[in-house]
């Protein structure tokens, strides 16, 4: 009976585990943006690195985004698979307000990034409930 319940605890365990190390390279790659947008905003060339760092995020974001959808198949817990699609969809918003030069909006936006990934990586940390 122990194989049977190990066998059906380890594809959850598995999944989470993927949403767990994409969530961190995610907050790695956001704490990249933050460094560089730093550099940009005291005046130095810092735009290559930042926009590097944005192709890094939208990449890790989707890595999030199938790693919650694959832990969702398992679990039919939906609602965090749904904020990484939000959130991976926003990277390319954030991204295009960037390249457009509206830093009015592109800042606003990269929080909302920030909080959804933050989120994501606190749920994915989270001990199960019993």
């Amino acid at each position: 009976m122990t194989r049977t319940r190990d066998a059906a605890v380890a594809p959850q365990t598995s999944t989470i585990r993927l949403a767990q190390a994409t969530a961190v390279l995610s907050v790695l790659v956001l704490l990249w943006q933050f460094f560089s947008a730093g550099q940009l905003v005291s005046g130095e060339d810092a735009l290559t690195g930042h926009g590097a760092g944005a192709i890094a995020l939208h990449v890790s974001t989707g890595l999030l985004l199938v790693a919650t959808g694959l832990h969702a198949r398992r679990t039919r817990l939906w609602w965090p698979a749904a904020l990484a699609a939000v959130v991976f969809v926003l990277t390319f918003v954030q991204a295009a307000l960037g390249s457009a030069g509206n830093i009015i909006a592109h800042v606003p936006v990269a929080l909302i990034v920030t909080v959804g990934i933050v989120w994501l990586t606190a749920w994915a940390f989270w001990p199960p409930s019993a």
